[in-house]
């Protein structure tokens, strides 16, 4: 039964993946705003909600009117691009960008408050950082307690520029931070999985215990810290294809 229950949410999660392959990514979301008479459009996102290890990132970030160029390289969901990719795309975005924040919060702060208020924390905190004040918010699927006029796009990072440029900059800061951690917390192969639950992780997880950084919340960090039955269910839909190794096999 838990092996059906995991070949299901796997098969969801594939599905999600293919259907925002079919989303266009563009600046009509912005176009739309400007023509309200906003200029400093600020788009925000975050990565790592779904990881077992490490903080949630979340950035902010403002580009200029003319979008073109950066559409022209690719930008899109950092999710449907190689890493590769998304490094000259953060170069890309950094050099056009207007204003670039980013911000962290930690696994002692996602497990004392819940992962969805630490999101909203960093997002919050990486709008404040932004060197530009923004006059409206594009953000993936969540309100901020900003006063600050806001649109909430489902599947944001996949339909609006400012929104996926803000994925890129998030991912590739969490992704390297991830490699660095990996040679101060040897072992988990967080190099490989930047900290999602991949049957890697799991694994190395039940031998070598959690570490400090692991969400001690988290259903499979909390099943090896009580001994308690681990669910086979993942904990969301995406995170294992936001494993390098896995994206390319998305497919």
């Amino acid at each position: 039964m838990g092996s059906l229950r995991t070949a299901h949410a796997v098969t969801a999660a594939t599905a999600k993946q293919r259907m925002l392959k079919l989303l266009i990514c563009s600046d009509a979301p912005e176009q739309a705003l400007r023509y309200r008479g906003f200029r400093s459009i600020a788009g925000v996102d975050e990565v790592g909600r779904g990881a077992l290890f490490g903080p949630v990132v979340a950035a902010a970030v403002v580009l200029p009117e003319r979008l073109r160029p950066l559409a022209r390289a690719g930008l899109k969901d950092s999710k449907q691009l190689t890493r590769e990719q998304r490094e000259d795309l953060d170069m890309r975005i950094r050099k056009t960008a207007l204003a670039v924040s980013i911000a962290e919060v930690d696994a002692a702060t996602i497990d004392r408050v819940n992962i969805y208020q630490a999101t909203r924390i960093a997002m919050l905190a990486a709008v404040h950082g932004l060197a530009l004040a923004p006059d409206h918010l594009l953000i993936d699927a969540m309100r901020l307690d900003h006063p600050c006029p806001q649109t909430r796009l489902f599947y944001g990072d996949a339909l609006s520029l400012s929104i996926a440029a803000a994925s890129v900059v998030a991912k590739v800061h969490r992704d390297r931070l991830m490699r660095e951690l990996d040679a101060v917390h040897p072992g988990y192969g967080l190099a490989s999985h930047k900290g999602y639950g991949t049957r890697e992780h799991r694994r190395s997880l039940a031998a070598l215990g959690p570490c400090p950084l692991h969400r001690q919340t988290f259903a499979p960090v909390r099943a090896v810290i009580t001994g308690e039955p681990e669910s086979t269910a993942l904990l969301f839909d995406d995170p294992p294809l936001e494993d390098d190794d896995l994206e390319a096999g998305a497919d």
